[in-house]
């Protein structure tokens, strides 16, 4: 049996929808515990705006700087006008069409670090600042580039997983991911379809530690050529037993697809094939009502949520295709994905969940 030391994943993780004004918003989650979040990651449902992603840990003057999953772009500055401030349960939003607009709708996936509260890090050999919620497996570093092979202090306490690095000041520069089914040696790019790519330097082809992350001099993508003079953010992740999995699984190519093992009922999955071409894909308990999991979100480009042949049930342990696209079960395709739990398979106390 899946037992847990999360027996709520509502404080850690939840997910809101709303309709955005013609002035601000508030939102108020409605999951069963109260959650100031660190991190909102937010996308327009029916309109073709970026995915923007915004922190406590990235603060100018009061404003909340979003940098955008589907562009290479610089981090923005829209002065108050996109994340404005954030509550003990919620948030309250602007008229920028990635968190608000007259008549459109949003979602917001929200994860708790450690309520904006950072502490310098000196594990790695570049200092970096960190704010980490080690119980669900989540940290935010910011730090900036040294010349040459370096590393940074990611805070965890243990080996990382998956985690999504970007520079934050030249346009041009990618989110580059590690992820711990591929290996050192590969990286996949968040704003792009490609699958994984050969790449023995971007990570000093080292495996992170219980305290460091491997970062190498690669032209600026995780650590400028010149040294000293650009800034970095990287979100950092761990599975937790019945929280959270970051792993990886095979297609069948067969509308009675693959059953993938989590300990836990999704409330949130991200996928992603990664022997060859094909959309980032993220399904939401909240965007999706009922199985399968109908509408889905492509990070990797600003469209509108798509529905049809990319479909998932979320089982009360785990998830499972339903449908036959190569961008999520290719006959012999090889994914990885990530996914946050609504409610765990078996809690500490031997409650067990059920199917939706």
């Amino acid at each position: 049996m899946a037992f847990t030391t999360i027996n709520d994943p509502s404080e850690n993780f939840q997910t809101a929808t709303w309709t955005g004004s013609s002035g601000t918003d508030t939102i108020t989650f409605d999951g069963n515990s109260d959650l100031q979040l660190d991190w909102l990651w937010s996308k327009s449902t029916d309109n073709g705006h970026s995915h923007a992603l915004m922190d406590t840990s990235r603060i100018t003057s009061g404003d909340y700087l979003p940098l955008f999953a589907d562009t290479t772009d610089i981090e923005q500055s829209f002065y108050d006008s996109e994340l404005q401030s954030i509550t003990s349960d919620g948030f309250t939003v602007g008229t920028q069409p990635h968190a608000g607009g007259d008549g459109k709708n949003y979602v917001g996936f929200a994860w708790k670090a450690n309520g904006g509260t950072t502490s310098s890090n000196s594990d790695g050999s570049i200092t970096s600042t960190v704010q980490a919620n080690t119980t669900a497996g989540f940290s935010i570093v910011t730090y900036t580039s040294a010349a040459g092979g370096q590393t940074i202090g990611h805070g965890l306490g243990v080996k990382p997983d998956m985690y999504i690095i970007k520079e934050r000041s030249t346009s041009g520069d990618d989110w580059f991911i590690y992820h711990t089914s591929l290996g050192a040696g590969k990286k996949l790019r968040l704003s792009d379809t490609n699958g994984e790519q050969s790449d023995t330097d971007i990570w000093q082809n080292t495996a992170p530690t219980t305290t460091v992350a491997y970062l190498q001099n690669d032209g600026g993508g995780v650590n400028q050529n010149s040294g000293g003079n650009q800034n970095y953010v990287g979100y950092f992740f761990n599975s937790v037993q019945g929280y959270s999995k970051i792993g990886t699984y095979s297609g069948n190519g067969n509308a009675n697809g693959p059953f993938v093992y989590t300990g836990f009922k999704p409330a949130w999955l991200l996928v992603k094939r990664t022997d060859g071409t094909g959309d980032w894909s993220m399904y939401s308990n909240k965007l999706g009502k009922g199985n399968p999991i109908n509408g889905r979100l492509e990070p990797d480009n600003d469209g509108t949520i798509a529905t049809g042949d990319t479909n998932f049930d979320f089982l009360s342990n785990g998830f499972k295709g339903r449908d036959t696209p190569a961008q999520i079960n290719a006959s012999s395709g090889t994914y990885i994905y990530m996914a946050f739990a609504e409610r765990p398979f078996v809690t500490s106390e031997g409650v067990p969940t059920t199917a939706r």
